[in-house]
């Protein structure tokens, strides 16, 4: 049996987004593949996917997201909603439930807005951020002016840009560099390709791509390659599954429905 104190640290990591503050902000000795984005999204007004959190044989948490396009603040964009939070007996013990909410521009991705919502336990918080990509600056809820990099993401919008890349062009071991703001930090998020795999999850098989963040050992992470993500090798690019490795032990957050995709999802194939 595992001892409650345990359970709220796993689950409160497991809710994926929180733990992205733990990538490396080093860069490392590598180069940004020159591949093509496409100003025509791979994904569809009401999209939606829904993953299961599993801590060995405990399922105890569930992630959503979800896109629609929408008009913001006299801008047409899409709007995208990350949910993390807890269920069953973990929702008992330590109750999560996170909200992270990105307004990009359809065209160029790029993040006009950002907030978040952050429910643990008896914590509460929030952010609220706007994006002035030509000014190279972001108003910050916390702390005013921030002055940012060209093309700077949020880490909900991040995660659709890398979508509407040609992932087909990477080389083994390439990384694909994006600076983002998220939790009030500026981060570059590091993604490294390392080929092609198949994968068996409960919703089924897939053929993905796989990458590995470049993540900081000693916090969180044991190890360099202790995070990996498979996305569906087909036109939609989908995540299927996240794994993470860290002091804890080993968990999963797996794809098991899905909605609204743009082209069939090929790479199920059983």
């Amino acid at each position: 049996m595992f001892k409650k104190t345990r359970l709220k640290v796993i689950f409160m990591l497991l809710l994926l987004f929180p733990l992205l503050t733990s990538f490396n902000t080093r860069t490392p000795n590598t180069h940004t593949p020159r591949i093509h984005y496409s100003e025509i999204p791979n994904f569809l007004h009401g999209e939606r996917l829904t993953f299961r959190v599993r801590y060995g044989v405990i399922t105890g948490g569930e992630m959503t997201t979800s896109v629609r396009r929408r008009w913001h603040n006299g801008h047409e964009v899409y709007h995208a909603v990350l949910t993390g939070r807890t269920t069953g007996l973990v929702d008992r013990i330590f109750r999560v439930n996170n909200v992270y909410e990105s307004f990009f521009d359809p065209v160029t991705n790029l993040p006009r807005r950002a907030t978040s919502n952050i429910s643990e336990g008896n914590h509460r918080s929030s952010s609220d951020v706007s994006f002035n990509q030509e000014g190279r600056y972001v108003i910050s809820q916390r702390h005013g002016r921030v002055e940012v990099p060209p093309n700077t993401f949020d880490m909900a919008a991040v995660l659709y840009y890398i979508r509407r890349l040609d992932l087909s062009s990477l080389q083994m071991n390439e990384i694909i560099t994006v600076d983002t703001y998220f939790g009030d930090r500026l981060f570059p998020f590091h993604i490294e390709f390392r080929g092609r795999e198949t994968i068996t999850i409960g919703s089924g098989q897939y053929m993905c791509l796989k990458f590995v963040p470049v993540v900081e050992v000693g916090r969180v992470f044991r190890n360099r390659d202790d995070m990996t993500i498979w996305i569906s090798d087909d036109q939609n690019h989908i995540p299927v599954s996240i794994r993470f490795d860290i002091w804890a032990g080993s968990f999963r957050c797996d794809l098991v429905s899905w909605e609204n995709l743009k082209y069939p999802l090929t790479s199920k194939i059983r």
